[in-house]
């Protein structure tokens, strides 16, 4: 079993005058995080918390959330991530179906944790510190932290990432990103997600700081942009369009990497960001590779825009005869929480990790991913990709929101419908024409129906099965 040095004592050695976090405009120092983090993990030993077991962990991105998640991890806990968007019955489902033995909350979110047996983090600042053992070596292969997935097509399930999984994750990153003196990541998406968590774990791996944010705030974000202190920024494609809203004019040439995931972006939207010099880079990954595992290398951007590019260094991808995406590599699950079956099933008989996504990979290598293979529309024996209709309908100025998918045809056996969040009513008529231009007759969604909103998890993935129903 290959174990490494305690990852935050190790960086206190190494740098412990460097800048650890950034929150509200503070800045600590790796030493100081480390004595606040020591004092976090006596006061949570008082309730009994102690290595191996599944510990709960409702927060929220701010500076106690950030010493609770290292301090569980000095104490060799395995952290159950409750995403703070869920309603109280699927936080208790994710709890039971975990088999957790404590859960902290931040104080609000009590009515999200009504029956259950919960402690606030107030209750755990106000508490005695024990003198704990906290844990001298990180084993590879020990969980260290639990994610569940976002359940768009049915009951969600406990992905478990060691913490193997999320060294090879950061140092692949390292490797196709870089790392130099000066780096900082800003973190606005949130922490109780792959992609937050592994901006901490990048953090205390590289020895750069976290700039925490609560919220994402555009104009906030946009001077941190240009103020020369952050040089690595993670987003979604919202966040990215949000920022290209208030963009004036270039930012600091510190700033190097725009980290897009969490689905794909259109072209009109890349695009705006070339011609503005905003150095964005696509990337591919879920929760059960441990945040990205296929990134766009930046040189690389503006000549396959569309792509997510290649896998990191440690990792491989292939497609398989029905074109799903297949990866192996260090950074990938361990497997799902008590739920042998659905690991299982999610592996194929050589061992590759079947996302369930569909894609392919052109003459150099890159991939590009098409959808979701669940969502994939067979209509007449065509495939048709739901995100490609999509992309065309979003380029319409009337139209806000869109989610394409299939519906029962006695002829065709499926054919698209479209759901529609629209600035103001619209003649469907129009919008049929308006696809006409753009795309093959048998691709044109054969309904068109408007919508106050598109139904979303809580980590914002929209709920096709509830439009299909």
């Amino acid at each position: 079993m290959m174990e490494l040095t305690n990852w935050l004592e190790k960086r206190v050695r190494l740098s412990p005058g460097k800048t650890a976090l950034v929150f509200q405009d503070k800045q600590e120092t790796f030493l100081e995080l480390y004595e606040a983090v020591q004092e976090v993990a006596g006061k949570l030993a008082s309730f009994g918390v102690r290595a191996e077991m599944y510990v709960a962990l409702l927060g929220r991105n701010d500076r106690e959330t950030f010493l609770m998640i290292h301090a569980l991890q000095q104490l060799g806990a395995r952290t159950v991530f409750l995403n703070n968007r869920l309603t109280a019955t699927e936080i208790l489902f994710q709890t039971r179906d975990a088999q957790v033995e404590r859960c902290f909350y931040v104080d609000g979110f009590a009515e999200k944790v009504n029956g259950m047996l919960a402690i606030s983090f107030t209750s755990v600042m106000e508490a005695p510190i024990l003198d704990a053992p906290l844990v001298s070596h990180f084993a590879m292969e020990d969980v260290a932290s639990i994610m569940y997935t976002s359940g768009t097509t049915g009951q969600p399930k406990g992905v478990m990432q060691t913490f193997g999984n999320h060294w090879w994750s950061a140092t692949g990153s390292m490797l196709n990103l870089g790392l130099q003196a000066g780096d900082g990541w800003l973190c606005a998406v949130p922490i109780f997600h792959i992609s937050g968590l592994s901006i901490l774990m990048r953090s205390v791996i590289y020895g750069i700081p976290v700039y925490l944010e609560e919220h994402f705030d555009e104009i906030r974000v946009d001077a941190f942009l240009r103020s020369g202190e952050v040089t690595m920024i993670s987003v979604v494609t919202t966040m990215a369009q949000r920022l290209l809203d208030v963009f004036t004019t270039r930012y600091h040439p510190n700033f190097r990497c725009m980290l897009l995931g969490g689905g794909p972006a259109n072209k009109s939207m890349l695009e705006a960001c070339f011609e503005k010099g905003i150095p964005l880079v696509q990337s591919f990954g879920m929760t059960e590779t441990a945040s990205q595992i296929v990134t766009l290398p930046p040189e690389e951007a503006l000549l396959k825009i569309g792509s997510a590019g290649k896998p990191l260094f440690p990792a491989e991808i292939k497609i398989s005869a029905h074109g799903e995406i297949l990866l192996k590599g260090p950074s990938i699950m361990a497997g799902y929480l008590h739920n042998e079956s659905a690991t299982k099933a999610s592996f194929d008989g050589d061992d590759w990790f079947q996302t369930g996504d569909v894609g392919y990979l052109d003459e150099d290598g890159f991939l590009f991913v098409l959808d979701r293979r669940s969502d994939l529309i067979i209509s007449g024996g065509e495939n048709i990709y739901p995100t490609e209709i999509e992309h065309v309908l979003i380029a319409h100025p009337n139209v806000l929101e869109v989610a394409v998918v299939g519906a029962t045809d006695e002829k065709w056996g499926e054919v698209p419908v479209a759901f529609i969040v629209a600035k103001e009513a619209m003649d469907t008529a129009l919008l049929y024409e308006f696809c006409q231009q753009k795309i093959a007759k048998f691709k044109i969604p054969r309904q068109f129906h408007f919508l106050d909103s598109l139904p979303r998890t809580a980590s914002q993935k929209i709920q096709r099965h509830r439009l299909k129903r």
